[in-house]
């Protein structure tokens, strides 16, 4: 029968025993946690009795794990570097340092100058520990509002009273057209009406609600979008462009970084206008980025330019 646990009890003897794992010895484990042997022999049994199994075969020479008792070590061990984790956290803190920056990237916003600001922010806070994770600006969004994220890199525009957002980078849209394409022979310069009514994949826009409709009114400002796929990413979309099909918006930033050699196709990449701008985001009641700028008008134009 398994008892009620003692959390403070449960914990020692956890380390005892671990530690016992780890020497196979009651004598030499003794020693190393500073305790009599006859008290971690103990101690161990009180374990085995709070378990109701036996954890060690006990010999003359030290001692083996059951089979429970080898599988018990490896969670003991698991627990008591989370619990020492979680002290050292408790002590930084009440010195007046360290904690936790829970931060989630968007998935089409990696490198540049977002990766920079994290990386300065590591080098002026080196107590502080970076917990990062990448999602879309939806996912980041929600995860901000519930309380799960401290911070999270986004694609605005954001519509959320309750959140922050500064922009922190500004970088170009790009059109991704596929290699020999009429459009891009020859040429460094297309126009807007050139594109309409091409097929063309996206992701989802809950993805990022936002960010899919200011896509589209950069492109395609007078309408003329023709989505015929999806794709989940970034990554997808150029893959699915070099399949010689349809034509995708893409930052320039992503598509150049995931120009893979050997996994696709050329792309060539006419580009819209500088108007993808990454933003961090924060709850407005806790310390980060300050509100946002008012937005700048993109200017309206009618041709895009071709990168070689």
């Amino acid at each position: 029968m398994f008892d009620a646990p003692d959390v403070w009890s449960d914990l020692r003897r956890l380390r005892y025993f671990a530690v016992l794992a780890e020497e196979l010895h009651f004598t030499r484990a003794a020693a190393r946690l500073r305790v009599a042997q006859p008290a971690l022999s103990q101690q161990i049994r009180a374990l085995e009795r709070q378990l109701g199994v036996p954890l060690v075969h006990r010999t003359s020479r030290g001692c083996t794990l059951t089979e429970v008792g080898a599988r018990i070590a490896g969670e003991a061990a698991r627990l008591l570097a989370e619990v020492d984790a979680g002290t050292a956290r408790i002590r930084d803190l009440v010195r007046g340092r360290g904690g936790r920056l829970r931060l989630a990237y968007t998935r089409s916003a990696r490198g540049g100058r977002v990766d920079a600001l994290v990386a300065r922010f590591r080098a002026a806070h080196p107590d502080v520990e970076v917990v990062p994770e990448t999602a879309w600006t939806a996912p980041n969004v929600a995860g901000l509002l519930a309380g799960r994220l401290d911070a999270a890199f986004v694609r605005p525009p954001v519509d959320e009273p309750a959140l922050a957002c500064r922009t922190v980078d500004t970088e170009e849209l790009l059109l991704a057209l596929p290699a020999g394409h009429p459009l891009a022979a020859g040429r460094r310069r297309i126009s807007r009406a050139e594109v309409v009514d091409l097929p063309a994949v996206m992701w989802p826009r809950e993805n990022g609600p936002g960010m899919f409709d200011r896509t589209i009114a950069q492109v395609w400002p007078h309408g003329g979008f023709k989505l015929v796929r999806q794709e989940p990413d970034d990554e997808q979309l150029l893959r699915a462009v070099a399949q010689g099909d349809v034509v995708a918006a893409v930052p320039a930033g992503r598509a150049r970084a995931l120009r893979l050699r050997g996994t696709a196709a050329p792309v060539h990449r006419p580009g819209a206008h500088r108007g993808r701008r990454p933003g961090l985001a924060a709850r407005q009641h806790e310390p980060g980025p300050a509100p946002p700028p008012r937005p700048a008008r993109v200017r309206p134009g009618s041709r895009v330019d071709i990168l070689p």
